[in-house]
Parts: C-alpha cells; sequence; structure tokens
C-alpha cells in the first residue's frame, strides 16, 4: 500500500507528538532528536514532524508518496517526465533517520513533493552536508535551474 506523506515543521515537538498520537490514536513509529514519524493506517498516512524554531507556528515543509521500493520510485521518475514535469531524483540518500531513494517534483504553488522509499534506518536527520532538515526550503528544487544545476533539495 502507499500512503500519502505530510512533513511539518512544528515548534514544540513533543506536543505536537502527544496530539497526533490522541488524533489518529497511533504512537509514533520513530522517534529521534528533533523527529517524529507516524505511519498511520487509517487514513493511510506518513505524518513527519520536524523541530522547527519555538514559538512558531506550525509549516507545512513538503509532502510525498512512499511507496513500496525503488522500482516504484523509478516507475514514478518516468510518469512524472513523461508528463512534462522537472524531476530531480536522489538515490541512496539519507535523512530524516533514513536511507532513501526519491524523486522530487514542484506543484504548481511551488509546493515540494516526492516519491520515495525507505531502504534503511540512519543515523541522521540532516541530509549529509546540511545543517538540518530543511525540505521545503531548498533552492530550486523541482525547477529548470535545479535540474541545470542538479542542486538537490535537503532531504525527507
Amino acid at each position: 500500500m502507499s500512503r500519502v506523506q505530510l512533513a511539518l515543521r512544528v515548534s514544540d515537538l513533543e506536543g505536537s507528538v502527544a496530539f497526533y498520537a490522541k488524533l489518529f490514536g497511533v504512537e509514533p513509529a520513530k522517534r529521534r532528536p528533533g523527529y517524529a514519524n507516524f505511519a498511520v493506517e487509517n487514513p493511510p498516512l506518513k505524518l513527519v514532524l520536524i523541530e522547527g524554531e519555538p514559538d512558531r507556528p506550525t509549516v507545512m515543509d513538503h509532502l510525498g508518496v512512499e511507496v513500496f521500493d525503488t522500482d516504484d520510485v523509478t516507475a514514478a521518475t518516468r510518469r512524472l517526465t513523461d508528463a512534462g514535469l522537472v524531476t530531480l531524483e536522489e538515490n541512496d540518500t539519507e535523512c530524516c533517520y533514513a536511507l532513501q531513494d526519491k524523486v522530487w517534483v514542484r506543484g504548481p504553488g511551488d509546493e515540494p513533493w516526492e516519491v520515495y522509499t525507505v531502504k534503511a534506518d540512519a543515523d541522521t536527520l540532516a541530509k549529509a552536508g546540511t545543517e538540518e532538515c530543511r525540505c521545503g526550503e531548498a533552492d530550486g528544487a523541482g525547477t529548470d535551474e535545479t535540474a541545470a544545476s542538479g542542486t538537490a533539495p535537503a532531504c525527507c
């Protein structure tokens, strides 16, 4: 089963974990410093919480679709490219405490979307070479400028 991912940057990680555990009736599937994710069965959802700045409103960091395996990511990349969307692939990337293969695109409002699979756990939140996981703030992610420069979104 594939499921939609919603990644939120929250100012109160512990309060947010408590709230979403009550809302969805499940405990986090993964907890790490500054990070939690919920694997919700009903509705099918991967909810990712990333600790943000204190006293700031919750904001959407990025959206995604979690798929079963790398073959599904490859098929999504082909489908999105054939549909005329600019894609950016990342393979064997470590971020959000996971080793992932993924493809990024941008929606019409410049919102970052990823189609990804988790291959294994990892020990770091941030993508190598970055200070923190900032998927929604990557410069040019999924744009022609990105495709030309090879610059990747930050992670997740």
